[in-house]
């Protein structure tokens, strides 16, 4: 059996320039999706999952999320003296979301590099890393389903993806071996965005990983691979291959809602499909919707 689960990483160093002019001056991990910034979805999923020690890797110009999960005390006093109860509760469920710590990554080299940074903190134990840019439904809890199969195998633990042929290009991409359970898969290779028509299958690694501690060692004498950059995908390969010493790396292939908020167009169909589906909104939504795709 594998150790319990605390620590989860969340890398958040990019410059999002995919959302350039709305980054110039505010991180792309607090544009808001609907109400409430993509950062914060990413974190309520790591507490929801039982993760409470949150270690957030991030680079220059990203005091606003370091600020986002602080008390405002001017905001909060505000909004009590006026009485507005439901807004402070607001302001407040992201300042007690979690135990919060920071860590620049210095040198942009990459996801792999983002995660090596979080060795210190996380010592000698299986660590949880989500990526921010994919927003996981809560109503699909696929972490505690990873840190559950993580638990049973005491092996390295990533999401997966059915993505249609022509967007393997776009992902890292396994090759798999059946296992005795349905949604579970043993991870034999893995390709980091293959060339179009060369993917060995369809099955895309999505932003969630639960990873034995041995990644550090990889990490650390890791060298650059694609984009220059020191790319996690060599690193869970190399873990693949070393199952004696790593204890292998396995898959829980996801079937349930995820919402991409890395590409502008993703980006707006996620807040439309989450406001479609909230009491306050949806209704409203749904009709103008219908109205509107009727009009063009």
């Amino acid at each position: 059996m594998g150790f319990q689960i605390s620590k989860a990483v969340i890398p958040a160093a990019g410059l999002g320039t995919r959302f350039l002019p709305a980054t110039k001056a505010m991180p792309k991990e607090m544009l808001p999706v609907v109400d409430k910034p993509a950062i914060q979805y990413v974190v309520e999923e790591a507490v929801d999952a039982g993760l409470h020690d949150v270690l957030m890797i991030t680079g220059r110009n990203k005091n606003a999320l370091e600020n986002h999960f602080d008390h405002v005390s001017e905001l909060e006093e505000t909004l009590r003296k006026k009485g507005d109860h439901d807004k402070l509760k607001k302001v407040n469920q992201s300042t007690d979301l979690a135990d919060m710590h920071y860590v620049r990554q210095g040198d942009p080299l990459g996801l792999g590099h983002a995660v090596l940074r979080a060795r210190m903190h996380v010592g000698r134990e299986p660590f949880a890393v989500l990526l921010g840019d994919d927003i996981i439904d809560a109503r699909d809890p696929l972490l505690k389903r990873m840190i559950e199969v993580q638990g049973e195998r005491n092996a390295t633990v990533v999401a997966l993806l059915e993505v249609p042929e022509s967007q393997t290009h776009m992902y890292g991409i396994a090759t798999v071996e059946p296992t005795d359970v349905e949604d579970v898969v043993k991870i034999t290779g893995l390709v980091e965005k293959p060339p179009a028509g060369e993917a060995p299958s369809n099955l895309a690694i999505i932003g969630r990983y639960v990873i034995r501690p041995e990644v550090f060692d990889v990490l650390e004498k890791q060298e650059p691979g694609k984009g220059g950059e020191i790319q996690l995908t060599d690193a869970l390969m190399k873990m693949a291959g070393a199952e004696e010493w790593t204890g292998g790396v396995y898959g829980v292939v996801f079937r349930g809602r995820r919402y991409d908020t890395g590409d502008k167009l993703d980006y707006i169909k996620a807040i439309v499909q989450l406001a479609s589906d909230r009491d306050d909104l949806g209704p409203d939504l749904r009709a103008w919707l219908t109205e509107f795709v009727a009009d063009e």
